[in-house]
């Protein structure tokens, strides 16, 4: 399909092509929900083979958005930006064009950082706009999200190890890790620390995958070859659509729980899972530490790292209660996730929009 046509077919309340002649900005900035709260979603920069591979990218993500806010409890809705570009040739004028359009959404979309973008950008754009999360804690922000996105990948392993193995004890389960960037490197550290044995890892960086392999007494394997080697536990940590018809017969694992987004190519796909025996736990589910970590920024009196924490231990609890939904059903834990989603959407639409606390940041905009 063209980029008209990926449009059409999708249920976004709004899509945003960004242009800027002076910098060179190339951007999309796409809103799928507004039901519960301002969509939120991180920016994205990447070099895109072209914008429609580009503009697919920005609606599955904020997609994908709208059902981590909904499925972590979260009074937001969901969107996602990608600035098409190197990351490495970004600059400060690119960066601050993108803000501008940002803030032209007067607080429909509230912008974080994701894959290209580091929390120094964020800062940037904090100078253009207040529709800004996830900023250093000097501007008052929660810092690196990928911490508690970890910390949440992490318990949602430990509820699908119990689904999977009858115990949430993580010791001996052998590991093959697929990522090891801002996310998976810490959730790594995490499972060493619980006892797991991490046998592959495989990363873009060939070199990040061999230090991390000596460090921790793993393999470094190919990008390509982590599906076939034998393990307990497959943690998809990198680029989404890696669960699809060719890697999941290779697949030697029992449970899959990563921190990537969008893990499988097509809904159909959590089915072929779950014919495989496999314990799928659902992608924004477990992930959702850094919306969570974001969210918490916006509570009243300002970010606080422990209530940012007690929330994301409920992951958890939340992820158990997906699968036992599921057996209850006879479905994929993906499928019982996406219903418990689209009841709480459905139950918002038509409440009207109540967003108490985005008058503070129009306040703070006007003022700026």
């Amino acid at each position: 399909m063209n980029a008209t046509e990926n449009i059409a077919s999708a249920a976004h309340e709004q899509v945003v092509f960004c242009r800027d002649a002076q910098t060179g900005l190339h951007a999309i900035i796409a809103i799928h929900s507004t039901l519960l709260g301002p969509a939120l979603g991180g920016a994205r920069m990447y070099p895109y083979g072209s914008l429609d591979e580009a503009l697919v990218d920005a609606l599955r993500l904020a997609r994908g958005m709208t059902y981590k806010a909904a499925a972590a409890g979260l009074d937001l809705g969901g969107g996602k930006a990608v600035i098409i570009g190197d990351p490495a040739s970004r600059t400060p004028e690119v960066i601050r064009a993108f803000a501008r359009f940002v803030h032209s959404l007067g607080g429909r979309y509230l912008t974080a950082t994701d894959v290209g973008l580091k929390t120094q950008d964020l800062d940037l754009m904090r100078s253009e706009t207040p529709f800004v999360t996830g900023t250093s804690p000097e501007l008052g922000g929660g810092g690196d999200t990928s911490i508690l996105t970890a910390v949440t990948v992490f318990h949602g392993l430990r509820a699908a190890a119990e689904e999977a193995f009858g115990s949430d004890d993580l010791r001996g389960l052998r590991v093959a890790l697929q990522g090891a960037g801002k996310v998976g490197s810490k959730l790594l550290v995490h499972l060493v620390e619980g006892g797991a044995n991490v046998v592959a890892i495989a990363d873009r960086d060939a070199d990040n995958a061999a230090v991390l392999a000596r460090r921790f007494g793993a393999s470094a394997v190919d990008p390509g070859d982590i599906y076939d080697v034998d393990c307990d536990i497959f943690s998809p940590n990198a680029l989404g659509a890696v669960l699809n018809d060719d890697t999941i017969p290779r697949l030697r694992a029992k449970v899959v729980c990563g921190a990537a987004n969008n893990q499988l190519a097509e809904d159909r796909h959590a089915d072929a899972l779950r014919e495989r025996g496999i314990v799928y736990a659902p992608d924004y589910l477990v992930n959702s530490g850094g919306i969570i970590n974001i969210a918490a920024e916006l509570e009243p009196g300002g970010y606080d790292s422990r209530r940012a924490e007690e929330m994301g231990l409920r992951v958890y609890d939340r992820t158990r209660e997906v699968f036992r939904l599921a057996r209850e059903h006879d479905e994929s834990a993906a499928s019982a996730a996406d219903r418990l989603v689209e009841q709480r959407l459905a139950a918002a639409a038509g409440r009207g929009i109540n967003w108490p606390w985005l008058q503070g940041v129009a306040n703070a905009a006007a003022i700026r």
